[in-house]
């Protein structure tokens, strides 16, 4: 091609090209692999692992996370939560059960995120899947490393091809040697996001706990038991906030518990041992019904902002019978220096705000009463009882609020809605800087800070502002970049894009036979 810079003669090879005209009886009929892939549709994962025994599991899985309209996660794999869980927690090995190509990009992210211990990996071929040889190889796996010297507790995390297959791990012994063997089944088939997985891994190891409670003593944490009665808080949170939360607490002579999921096994036995638990990220199903089964009640939302604060401080002491001129006098210390941060630092702006942590909804009310007007909410968590406050006082100040909100619904709001700020996940953020809108990243730039009373308030402000005082440097970058091109034309040629519409084409039709076979198997 003209203008086009050639270094061998790879492009005078001659490429047979699939003839579209064939009639489709005619094309050859793809192999089937042996045993499942990864990549197969997630009815077919699913009814595999129904057909494998493993019904219960997705059963409870749709219990407690209701599927949204997409049947695949739209964030990262979701045995990355779990993962993340396990790797926080000291004395804990934590090996996978999957694909290679699964595993080395979990422990990648895993790594990526701070990670600074081994991840176990038991391999696998056809073979070892369907004559049973993975799971005894797990089992050995976990008799070599259950040291009590090194370990409280392994974590063994099928993916989702073993979990398809139906390997057992519930057959796995309870206990090695005093090391606590938690076996989880993890598919991208049945959980939707990496932040439910985290519950997954909590509530399997609060389900451990509580029945080593129900047998005897146990351990009491390192840092021993408080003499106050303690609230557990439920998510993963800035480390400030729990300090924030216990100095709230303080004046109805109560104390902050442990955060769960939490960083060794004896807080699992704090968490338990607690007078009311904080579902501060509602979507933890699993573990609120550890929780309840231990006689714990539950109260949701969080102490962030003005209304926030004062309605969850009397919901915790209506839950824990405080004498209620105390939740009064906690009231009225923290209220008035919220009122102040947030009159010091307020926002003015239209905001779009999505993410897949579950604090999306507590964020947008932190935002709103900054000053900011938020326009649409979208989270990739399901709606639950406890966030059922969140949703009821953002609905009345006119926020579009959605849950399950696919990619889709996050990039109709960045479009429609004609925010001066965009806050949502990274492909949200991306679309929204190509359009030149101002945007930032929900997770690293916004989650994690504080939110909780008065250090919250003002933890927002100075970040929006700054990033949508950028208009102008946005529409600078967007202006350069004109005309560079996009999808298959992105970048700066000296001559034309080799475009191929016919492999396009070509590679579509198989796409369209093997979905159309797929849905005749499952008529089948």
């Amino acid at each position: 091609m003209k203008g086009e810079v050639s270094y061998d003669a790879a492009a005078e090879v001659e490429v047979d090209v699939l003839d579209s005209d064939l009639p489709e009886a005619d094309a050859p009929e793809a192999v089937a692999p042996d045993g499942m892939g990864c990549h197969a549709p997630a009815e077919q994962m699913a009814a595999q692992a129904r057909a494998s025994g493993n019904g219960a599991v997705l059963d409870q899985f749709a219990k407690d996370y209701p599927q949204g309209p997409h049947d695949r996660p739209e964030s990262m794999c979701p045995a990355f939560g779990s993962l993340r869980v396990g790797l926080r927690m000291r004395r804990v090995a934590t090996v996978l059960s999957g694909s290679a190509c699964c595993v080395y990009g979990l422990t990648f992210v895993s790594h990526f995120y701070g990670a600074r211990r081994s991840v176990g990996y038991v391999p696998f071929n056809s073979e070892t899947l369907v004559t049973g040889k993975l799971f005894e190889d797990i089992r050995d796996s976990v008799h070599e490393m259950a040291d009590p010297e090194r370990y409280d507790a392994i974590v063994v995390t099928n993916l989702c091809v073993p979990t398809a297959s139906g390997v057992p791990l519930r057959l796995l012994p309870k206990e090695i040697n005093g090391v606590r063997i938690i076996g989880i089944d993890v598919p991208g088939f049945g959980i939707p996001t990496h932040a439910e997985a985290k519950d997954v891994l909590a509530g399997a190891m609060l389900n451990y706990a509580r029945q080593e409670v129900a047998a005897g003593p146990v351990p009491a944490p390192k840092a021993g038991r408080s003499d106050r009665p303690t609230v557990t808080l439920l998510g993963e949170m800035f480390p400030a906030d729990p300090m924030m939360i216990g100095a709230m607490l303080a004046p109805m002579g109560l104390a902050a518990g442990p955060v769960v999921p939490t960083r060794e096994w004896r807080e699992m036995y704090a968490a338990l041992d607690c007078g009311a638990v904080a579902a501060i990220h509602p979507f933890y199903s699993a573990a609120v019904r550890e929780f309840e089964a231990a006689g714990r009640p539950i109260v949701g939302s969080a102490p962030v902002g003005v209304d926030g604060t004062h309605d969850w401080l009397a919901a915790i002491g209506d839950a824990m019978g405080v004498n209620p001129a105390q939740v009064a006098a906690a009231q009225n210390a923290f209220i008035p220096a919220i009122k102040g941060a947030l009159a010091a630092n307020p926002i003015k702006g239209r905001i779009t705000l999505s993410g897949y942590e579950g604090s999306e909804l507590i964020v947008a009310r932190l935002l709103i009463e900054s000053g900011a007007d938020v326009a649409y909410v979208g989270t990739a968590c399901a709606a639950s009882r406890w966030s059922q406050a969140d949703r009821e006082w953002l609905e009345a100040r006119g926020v579009a609020v959605k849950f399950r909100a696919s990619l889709a619904d996050d990039l109709a709001a960045a479009d429609g809605l004609d925010p001066d700020l965009v806050i949502g996940t990274t492909p949200v953020v991306q679309h929204a800087k190509q359009k030149g809108t101002p945007s930032l990243y929900f997770t690293n730039l916004i989650s994690a800070r504080p939110l909780m009373g008065p250090a919250g308030a003002g933890s927002l402000g100075e970040v929006v502002n700054a990033a949508i005082a950028g208009k102008e440097r946005m529409d600078k970058m967007r202006d350069f970049f004109e005309g560079v091109g996009e999808g298959d034309t992105a970048g700066i040629w000296e001559g034309s894009p080799n475009l191929r519409p016919d492999f396009r084409a070509a590679h579509q039709k198989k796409l369209d036979k093997a979905a159309r076979a797929a849905k005749a198997q499952e008529m089948i």
